[in-house]
């Protein structure tokens, strides 16, 4: 055997090199340094990794000393020898011949261990076999096993996370939440989901109580950030002077009082999905001018900071103000107005949908059934008529406020006219649902009740009748068989 000389020049006709306890052998035109094999044993040594090098004789060329000890054997006698020889079950002749690696294989070594274990092939720019690396995943099978179950949990966890996440900044509701299927809401319920298969920002118009949040979560949900996250603002609930701040964060020492490494704001956490902007005819001209160049250029600095944050996002605005009419009082800016109308959705209020109270009444009687523990499943005919012959200026809202009262009142399993408001009970605006939008209808039953009323006072004397009504006996005998009060 050749001696190292200088550099190692002397090798060139060199087949191996002695080197402490192991043997190493070399390509003949590779020239290889005490120095190299002795950082090689002190990169794989410390390693807790079993690992072996093979070459594509199958021998054994390196070998660290936890894999030594877990074969069985001193590094000096494994070096050098076929991988047969040192493990009698071994693949990695049948690995080196197919040249295809085998990753996180179950092996039972000749020692009787069994372990998971990597064969991974190294090729050279031909594609031919360079050499293999060997390495022991898990010891024992019981090693393997125990971290799939502590994987298992923390994926639990991360799953437990991703909900709570969700929980706190995720859409709730769908369609199958909004009910009602009269034209009115069917023609909402059509536009609103065609906003959502859009990119546009939407606004959504709507009397307070008709379900303007209901119809922001759907849109998001059925949208194509719906795995991203939902963020709410209720811009009439924040105050003007910590709205900014609220919006878009802001940096450590931006105020006094400021949280240590500053805070991050609403539109940094929906990035990616949509913030709902609610009560947006509440917002402050000031922060309206903010909101406006966040919709142009889709970025904004937090407060006391100069770093610019980029964003991805979907704005979907809310409010049951007029802004047309707070344009014109300078109140509301006009651009912003135009910046947000691209796909507007009007929620009709509830007297405009007469037809859908039934199907309301009951589903808000399950809802408030299951959180109040008290089961009222039925309603009775004319306590339903006397809900559909309101006008409900507090809309859907108002309407499960009267209905939790009514459920906490009864006794039985059937909600009755008493147990609804003398404001309701004694209303005395009727409604034909058929003709809620014919005044001739309304005309005529009213000219109806008060001939009628007149009638009865005067113990059907039509003279006298005629005199009080103003009208001539002509006109009342017509009235009279018309309406058919003979």
């Amino acid at each position: 055997m050749t001696s190292l000389k200088n550099g190692g020049n002397s090798l060139k006709d060199s087949k191996t090199v002695q080197n402490m306890d192991s043997l190493v052998e070399i390509d003949d035109d590779t020239v290889l340094t005490e120095y190299l094999v002795d950082m090689l044993h002190k990169i794989f040594d410390p390693l807790p990794v079993p690992m072996i090098l093979i070459d594509k004789d199958s021998k054994v060329r390196m070998i660290n000393q936890v894999f030594a000890d877990f074969l069985g054997y001193p590094k000096s006698y494994i070096i050098g020898k076929p991988v047969a020889e040192i493990d009698k079950n071994t693949r990695f002749p049948f690995v080196l011949k197919t040249k295809k690696s085998e990753i996180a294989w179950k092996h039972k070594f000749g020692n009787g261990r069994t372990a998971i274990v990597h064969r991974i092939v190294v090729l050279d720019e031909q594609g031919e076999v360079k050499y293999a690396v060997g390495m022991v995943l898990f010891e024992d099978l019981d090693q393997f096993k125990d971290i799939i179950e502590k994987n298992k949990l923390l994926e639990n966890e991360v799953h437990l996370y991703k909900s709570q996440l969700k929980e706190m900044y995720g859409a709730k509701y769908s369609w199958d939440t909004i009910i009602g299927n009269s034209p009115k809401m069917s023609q909402t319920k059509f536009i609103a989901k065609r906003a959502a298969q859009s990119i546009s920002n939407v606004l959504i118009l709507g009397e307070s109580g008709t379900g303007k949040e209901l119809f922001a979560h759907a849109i998001h949900n059925d949208s194509a950030r719906n795995h991203m996250p939902f963020v709410k603002v209720n811009c009439a609930a924040i105050p003007s002077e910590l709205l900014e701040s609220e919006l878009f964060g802001y940096e450590e020492g931006a105020f006094t009082g400021a949280k240590k490494g500053g805070k991050i704001g609403k539109f940094e956490l929906a990035n990616g999905g949509s913030i709902f902007l609610d009560e947006i005819g509440d917002m402050p001209l000031k922060m309206q001018a903010k909101l406006l160049r966040v919709l142009q250029e889709r970025e904004f600095e937090r407060v006391g900071g100069n770093r610019t944050v980029k964003i991805d996002l979907r704005v979907i605005a809310a409010t049951n103000k007029d802004l047309q009419r707070l344009i014109a009082e300078g109140k509301f800016r006009e651009d912003l107005y135009y910046r947000l109308n691209v796909m507007t959705i009007e929620i009709p209020p509830l007297r405009e949908r007469v037809e859908d109270i039934e199907e309301i009444t009951i589903k808000l009687m399950e809802k408030l059934s299951n959180q109040l523990g008290i089961y009222v499943p039925k309603i009775s005919k004319k306590a339903l008529e006397l809900l559909k012959s309101y006008s409900w200026p507090g809309n859907v809202r108002e309407l499960e406020n009267v209905l939790e009262r009514a459920i906490n009142l009864t006794e039985t399993d059937t909600i009755l006219p008493i147990h609804l408001p003398l404001y309701i009970t004694q209303n005395k605006r009727k409604i034909d649902p058929n003709s809620i939008d014919s005044l001739q209808n309304l005309l005529e039953q009213t000219e109806r009740e008060a001939i009628k009323s007149c009638l009865e006072y005067t113990n059907g004397n039509k003279l006298k009748t005629a005199k009080i009504l103003n009208i001539s006996r002509t006109n009342l005998y017509s009235k009279i068989e018309k309406y058919g009060l003979e």
